[in-house]
């Protein structure tokens, strides 16, 4: 071979080599381009460097488009595993609490149009069961249902999939369109309603919205008394400030709590639900209490796989935060597994619900 053509031979492998380069990097930042960082919430002075969510942020429901279907070829690569977790142990209670977002009867907009006294989309309703039957709890606390019919369908449904909890307890306020709910694998020994239900703001009397549930039940030879909320939302309402009667409302649920601690001190108390509001909050403090009092709440830490504390997110502003809660009495603090509580990012959460559930696990 000559000299011009042993130096034509070294050099044109370079092409191709640099090529290979340029591709690897643009493959690398088109997959960067996919991701969506979203705030640590839970982090007190500031958020931490966000982490990836593969979920994208929908629009508002009101104006959310259809979405598109998933052709037959790729729709077994895109749907989320139906496989359930692995079975849940003895000696622990799992308890899940989840807002699954308008499972009423309600005017809804659809492909551009308002539909009268329409129910949840059949799709919403089954990413809830789904996401509800991997987790496998022993009892669930449901945020804004509609009608005792509402909650029996959801605990059909539920079994229909293999999640047998044959006992709950329904109960509102003065909302009439959205309750709250409880399901439960264990009887419910005995049911209670506060004392106060209603508060006064700007010379009105007005009822809380949702009610307080409050429900105890036998698991294993003991007991846990479980009371739910689902407290004013950030919108506006005719009644007035909606920071003002979320504080009323929060009022009420820690006299109810209060009053419970007076009759038994070493209450086995679980707290729960919709606070829409964040740890740093007045609700938030009235409602935990005094840390070093014995009627102190702890609000159970949690996060998901990403290390991230949401629990909502609010479309029409785009805004992540931890509104949704657990919180446990002092008698029950040494029996939580705290590293096992989490916010449960499944897949399907955004098909689901504008919220994510929280799961705590007693031993």
């Amino acid at each position: 071979m000559s000299f011009r053509g042993k130096f034509v031979a070294l050099i044109n492998p370079a092409p191709r080599f640099l090529g290979a380069v340029f591709c690897g990097f643009a493959i690398l930042a088109s997959s960067a381009c996919n991701k969506k960082g979203t705030p640590d919430w839970d982090t007190p002075g500031g958020a931490t460097p966000a982490t990836t969510v593969s979920t994208p942020a929908p629009l508002p429901k009101e104006v959310e488009p259809p979405k598109p279907s998933v052709p037959a070829e790729t729709k077994a690569a895109t749907e989320p595993s139906q496989s359930p977790a692995a079975s849940p142990t003895e000696s622990g209670l799992r308890f899940i609490s989840y807002n699954v977002e308008n499972w009423l009867t309600m005017d809804r907009y659809v492909k551009k149009k308002t539909v009268k006294g329409a129910p949840k989309p059949d799709s919403e309703k089954q990413a809830v069961i789904r996401i509800l039957v991997r987790q496998h709890p022993d009892v669930i606390g449901i945020c804004e249902i509609g009608t005792a019919a509402d909650l029996a369908e959801i605990q059909e449904n539920l079994k229909t999939a293999g999640l047998d909890l044959p006992n709950s307890h329904y109960t509102g306020g003065s909302d009439p369109t959205r309750h709250l709910g409880f399901l439960s694998r264990f009887p419910i020994t005995s049911t209670a309603k506060p004392a106060e239900t209603e508060y006064q703001l700007a010379g009105q009397t007005y009822g809380i919205n949702r009610g307080i549930l409050d429900a105890t039940i036998e698991a294993r030879g003991k007991s846990y008394r479980f009371v739910g909320v689902h407290l004013k939302s950030k919108r506006d309402s005719e009644q007035g400030d909606e920071e003002a009667i979320r504080m009323s409302e929060a009022r009420l649920l820690r006299r109810h709590v209060d009053s419970i601690f007076k009759a038994d001190a070493e209450a086995r108390l679980i707290v729960y639900g919709d606070f829409n509001d964040t740890r740093a909050t007045n609700p938030l403090k009235l409602i935990t209490g005094k840390y070093n009092d014995l009627t102190y709440l702890t609000a159970i830490p949690a996060k998901d796989a990403h290390q991230e504390a949401w629990t909502h997110y609010w479309a029409l502003n785009d805004i992540y935060s931890r509104i949704d809660f657990i919180m446990v009495a002092k008698a029950l603090r040494k029996e939580v597994n705290f590293p096992e509580a989490k916010i449960i990012d499944d897949d399907e959460w955004n098909a689901a619900s504008d919220h994510r559930p929280v799961m705590a696990i007693f031993r």
